[in-house]
């Protein structure tokens, strides 16, 4: 974009008129179903604090007494001063709930992402991910350099046709030389869809091709799984089949960073060569006090993963009663596909004026053509409400 203003003015202009205009709402609450936002009082259905954890006590008493003994900033990046015991014990206690050797904890998912990646992958290398990744993924595979082809979503036959075609590609002859250092990269439940990757397979192809396997679990961690960690647990699969392991801590575990996980030699890389760790400061230590406090809950309170499947359950039948038919998901994300993004736009709007939030997801976002609402769900929203829920989509629907 040129340092021009009427340029600029005329973008916004047009993507008002795209209904593709991007605006923040105001929120004056906690984090909870019941939201006082913009003024108003919404029953809200859009939020990723699955397990309803943001604003659980436990979690806000371990922030309290840590900001009390450290304050509130860090200070600094953690090679420097700001790696605090909060952080270490965090760390050792994520690596003990996924079953993993050791882990890092970064300040966001998107730096979690684009560190590791580029820190595993230079120019020449190859990157296979789900054509339907995170921004962050693609992002960080578009910076590390390396050749990125994107396979159909879920479509492992084709991931490994893009393997079979690797030497053709590298003009490799002779099977001695035909290693070339790859990534498969993928999200593990996937954020606008619902839908999960499937692991099992993809750990095949990798271990074939003597690929990194990479999962990003944002939406899976606290969730999935015997005790909430993970898809890798629901799907029993080690840090052998699964060497890199990333998820976000601001979702289902109520508050804020992310952690990569795997071997201790992975992390001691990483630690040397990833640079949104190396050059970022590091998270408060009153969110990692609080973070240890959202896990213990997790393992503890399963009736929050039991209570969450009931309403996704509940929610999906409804739906089907109603004719509003939702995208193939398990997961606590329900997408309704409408296409249009206009449409998309004025039913999340009916929906407001009606004291019901669910945001319209649009391009580019999403594929053109694919605007939906994604409905979430949360263990702290009630049968009543999903049923004010779906009254409320059959009133808008008609």
């Amino acid at each position: 974009m040129k340092n021009d203003s009427k340029l600029i003015q005329a973008f916004l202009k047009q993507k008002q008129q795209q209904s593709l205009y991007r605006k923040p709402r105001i929120s004056e609450s906690a984090q909870q179903p019941l939201m006082q936002m913009d003024g108003g009082k919404y029953l809200s259905f859009c939020s990723n604090d699955y397990l309803g954890l943001a604003n659980h006590p436990d979690l806000v008493n371990a922030f309290k007494q840590a900001a009390d003994k450290y304050g509130v900033g860090s200070g600094s990046a953690h090679l420097i001063s700001g790696h605090s015991i909060e952080h270490q014990k965090l760390e050792e206690a994520l690596a003990e709930f996924t079953g993993r050797d050791r882990v890092l904890l970064f300040s966001t998912g998107y730096m979690a992402n684009l560190g590791t990646v580029n820190a595993l992958l230079e120019r020449g290398d190859y990157l296979f991910a789900d054509r339907l990744n995170h921004a962050s993924l693609v992002d960080a595979g578009l910076l590390s350099k390396a050749k990125m082809k994107r396979y159909p979503h879920g479509d492992v036959a084709a991931l490994e046709r893009f393997y079979k075609n690797l030497p053709n590609l590298l003009n490799i002859n002779d099977d001695k030389d035909s290693f070339v250092n790859s990534m498969i990269l993928t999200d593990g439940v996937f954020s606008m869809d619902g839908d999960e990757a499937p692991l099992r397979e993809l750990v095949k192809v990798a271990k074939q091709n003597q690929a990194w396997l990479m999962v990003d679990d944002a939406h899976g961690f606290g969730v999935l799984g015997k005790t909430g960690a993970g898809q890798l647990e629901q799907d029993s699969l080690s840090q052998e089949e699964v060497p890199v392991l990333m998820a976000t801590l601001g979702k289902a575990a109520g508050t804020a960073g992310a952690f990569v996980a795997g071997s201790d030699d992975l992390i001691e890389y990483l630690i040397q060569t990833a640079r949104t760790f190396i050059y970022t400061t590091a998270m408060p230590p009153s969110i990692a006090a609080a973070t240890r406090a959202s896990l213990k809950v997790i393992a503890e309170e399963s009736w929050r993963r039991d209570k969450l499947k009931v309403l996704i359950n509940q929610f999906k039948q409804g739906a089907a009663q109603l004719g509003i038919e939702l995208m193939p998901s398990n997961t606590a994300i329900q997408p309704i596909l409408l296409g249009s993004t206009e449409r998309a736009s004025k039913l999340s709007k009916a929906l407001s004026d009606q004291g019901i939030l669910i945001s319209a997801i649009r391009p580019p976002t999403v594929p053109e053509g694919e605007a939906r609402l994604r409905v979430t769900f949360s263990a702290n929203h009630t049968e009543e409400q999903v049923d004010q829920l779906l009254n409320t989509l059959e009133k808008s629907f008609k």
